[in-house]
């Protein structure tokens, strides 16, 4: 006969509270069981002594006869110092599913693409800054020409002068 030391469910609806009891693995949860070597109450602090109470010497007979423990349980065995437990690693466990991670991707595919549009746009920006910069340089450059050229110079003003007294009007 297979025997495991597990809780058993009491209390009401949304209070519970439950029994360390020893019993055949085939029966049901609450149902038969061999001995109760204990109680669980879950409401209470983690860090109250009445939390879990449990018969150690029971606890270890059942341990030596080959009675399994279940997880919870031998949580319960470890701290009060009967069994040491190993710990656990589980480093898959919180790792996101198939679709989740599908999700994941098209959400950082469509950020991307946000960012790269964005990179884009001030680029162009950029680009249209300075060749509205160039053409305006351009511009003031071809008005200081057109300025010089219209604007004569103090010589270039007596060059005409003498030019014009020299050529006879016609007339």
């Amino acid at each position: 006969m297979a025997v495991s030391i597990r809780l058993s469910r009491g209390g009401s609806k949304k209070r519970p509270y439950y029994r360390i009891v020893v019993a055949d693995a085939r029966n049901p949860r609450d149902g038969k069981f061999i001995e109760k070597i204990g109680t669980y109450n879950p409401l209470l602090a983690k860090d109250d002594e009445k939390r879990i109470v449990l018969d150690t010497e029971r606890a270890n007979y059942w341990l030596g006869v080959g009675a399994q423990p279940t997880d919870r349980v031998a949580r319960f065995l470890d701290v009060t110092g009967v069994r040491e437990r190993a710990a656990r690693n589980n480093p898959n466990k919180g790792k996101p599913g198939e679709k989740a991670t599908e999700r994941l991707e098209e959400r950082q595919k469509k950020l991307d693409d946000a960012e790269a549009a964005k990179v884009a746009a001030a680029a162009a920006e950029e680009e249209a800054k300075a060749a509205a910069a160039a053409a305006e340089a351009e511009a003031v450059m071809a008005a200081e020409v057109e300025a010089a050229t219209e604007t004569p110079t103090p010589e270039a003003e007596a060059v005409a002068e003498a030019t014009a007294e020299e050529t006879p009007a016609n007339g």
